[in-house]
């Protein structure tokens, strides 16, 4: 049930490279190396295309610079060294790739893992075509939840990547998750884990209880929420890795009002789907608050979390 399709970044794969609600055909001899999850036909897509892109700009000035030098030395030092590999977990539109790809030197070859043909499809021919440095950038697309790894999905990584991932998993998926990393020897950049704190500006005395609803939210079904990032990091530094951690707020001004708009809208209203008696009032405070939003006189600060962990490298690295 996973599948593979390979282009060249900035290219447009064959028509028949993606099917249309099934996603692409295992190639002869190859073996999938994500699961899907056990679904009905009519499952949603756990994001819209729209949204992926309406927070694309806000990730990428929120993405954790600091990170990519002790990245960058890591990759650099990695033994037969003649590119890397990277896999991009849960890939969304491509953003992670057509933000870090030109900021990393030397070859690369991209594998995107999404559960969604449509997004995988549009994350390979929308990828950058070169690294920093000029070097070819080539990708491949694979069909699968990446909360379900197989054993062996990143033997041969160089890198695994992934933004707003950890905190929609479980604890077993991220343990899943750490053991492929560390069991590649590859390091892995996770990004834009939210942190379970919002700052607005003006403050209303509504907003703490919405947060604290919607962190409740975010831990349903025993997912990780905003607990991911420390779970994840006890997780690796278990395997000996190296974990550093930085901040990633998103920083919404009226610059950011469509983006701020629609943020609020989700915030709330999963605030509301958890606890139902605060619809009342939480209606009427995100009317107050979109139209505040509508004027420019609204600051949201979102807190997320990046994480780099450095397991230690293998033979099975390259």
């Amino acid at each position: 049930m996973g599948g593979t399709v390979r282009a060249d970044a900035g290219e447009q794969a064959e028509p028949s490279s993606v099917i249309p609600g099934a996603g692409p055909a295992n190639a002869p001899g190859e073996r999938a190396t994500v699961r899907l999850r056990d679904v009905g036909p009519d499952d949603p897509p756990r994001y819209a295309p729209e949204w992926l892109e309406l927070r694309e700009g806000a990730d990428a000035v929120a993405r954790a610079g600091d990170l990519l030098d002790p990245l960058r030395i890591r990759l650099a030092n990695l033994p037969g060294r003649s590119g890397v590999v990277i896999h991009d977990l849960g890939c969304g539109t491509g953003s992670m790739g057509r933000w870090l790809a030109p900021r990393l030197d030397g070859p690369q070859h991209w594998i995107l893992h999404d559960r969604d043909p449509y997004l995988l499809h549009f994350a390979a021919v929308a990828s950058p075509r070169a690294a920093a440095d000029g070097s070819r950038v080539t990708v491949e697309t694979r069909r699968g939840d990446v909360a379900r790894l197989t054993p062996d999905a990143l033997v041969g990584a160089s890198l695994v990547t992934a933004s707003a991932l950890l905190d929609v998993l479980t604890r077993e998926e991220v343990d899943t998750l750490v053991t492929a990393c560390v069991g590649a020897g590859c390091p892995a950049l996770l990004t834009l884990s939210v942190a379970g704190r919002v700052e607005i500006d003006p403050a209303d005395p509504m907003d703490e209880e919405i947060a604290d609803a919607f962190n409740a939210h975010q831990r349903r079904d025993g997912l990780l929420g905003p607990d991911a990032v420390t779970v994840t990091c006890e997780a690796f530094a278990a395997h000996g890795a190296t974990v550093r951690v930085h901040p990633s707020a998103w920083r919404l001004g009226p610059d950011e009002a469509p983006l701020t708009a629609e943020w609020l809208r989700g915030w709330v209203g999963a605030a509301v789907e958890e606890r139902p008696e605060l619809k009342d009032r939480a209606d009427r405070y995100l009317r107050d608050r979109l139209e505040a939003c509508a004027a420019g006189e609204l600051s949201v600060l979102v807190h997320h979390s990046d994480l780099l962990a450095l397991a230690r490298p293998t033979g099975g690295t390259r």
